[in-house]
């Protein structure tokens, strides 16, 4: 579904990525884990077309993405729910959630089965987004990106600064949304969590992949275990 391929990113004359290269394939939850400034945000940024490439590819669904804008990215199919959320906090949340649909020609249908996910943000669907619980409003972004009904969901970063029951409710949305056929690309510091639901991983570090395999050789990896698991 996904290629991207040697891509070199720089902010300015400060170079971020270097050749990093990974695949999704259709149906997979694929995570990238890493430390603060490794540079997995940069890679969410290049896949939506917020950020260019200074060399390498990023193909979806077999066509070259890397030059087009992003407005047409989601509408080819392609979500994302940021890091920080980044919700419109003096609008409602049923506000939010319609700026996630200006691509989409079934909003009726599609807030239905928002709301089916997210019961509680159709109780609060006249309450201004600022005014939520962190968890609430991680809900609302990730809603909101779902009313596009996006082919890729890509999460960066949606358990931070979460309690521990909203982190667990998060993950088995994800795993719901896989499961009713949205492939996701999860980036995350929560090593253990993520790389339980996912199918494949890679490790970023410094701008670099340094690993990839498995969830489940990743998970038993000594590297991993010592850098992100404190075992």
């Amino acid at each position: 579904m996904l290629r991207v391929k040697n891509i070199n990113v720089a902010y300015g004359s400060v170079k971020v990525l270097w050749d990093v290269s990974f695949t999704i394939g259709e149906g997979e939850i694929i995570t990238i884990i890493g430390p603060n400034g490794a540079g997995k945000t940069t890679i969410v940024k290049s896949i939506m077309g917020l950020l260019k490439p200074t060399t390498g590819t990023i193909e979806y669904m077999g066509r070259q993405i890397h030059d087009t804008p992003t407005h047409m990215i989601v509408k080819d199919g392609i979500a994302l729910v940021p890091e920080g959320r980044e919700l419109f906090s003096k609008m409602s949340v049923m506000e939010n959630l319609l700026m996630g649909a200006y691509t989409s020609d079934e909003k009726e249908k599609t807030l239905k089965w928002v709301f089916s996910l997210f019961p509680r943000l159709e109780e609060r669907k006249k309450q201004l987004a600022g005014t939520l619980s962190g968890g609430e409003q991680q809900m609302v972004a990730i809603a909101r990106s779902l009313m596009s009904r996006p082919k890729l969901l890509i999460l960066d970063e949606p358990s931070l600064g979460l309690a521990p029951l909203m982190v667990k409710k998060v993950f088995e949305i994800i795993n719901i949304l896989n499961n009713e056929n949205v492939t996701i690309l999860l980036v995350e510091q929560n090593v253990h969590h993520a790389l339980e639901i996912s199918n494949r991983g890679y490790v970023l570090e410094t701008g670099r992949i340094t690993l990839e395999d498995s969830s489940d050789k990743l998970l038993d990896n000594n590297h991993v275990k010592e850098a992100y698991l404190g075992m």
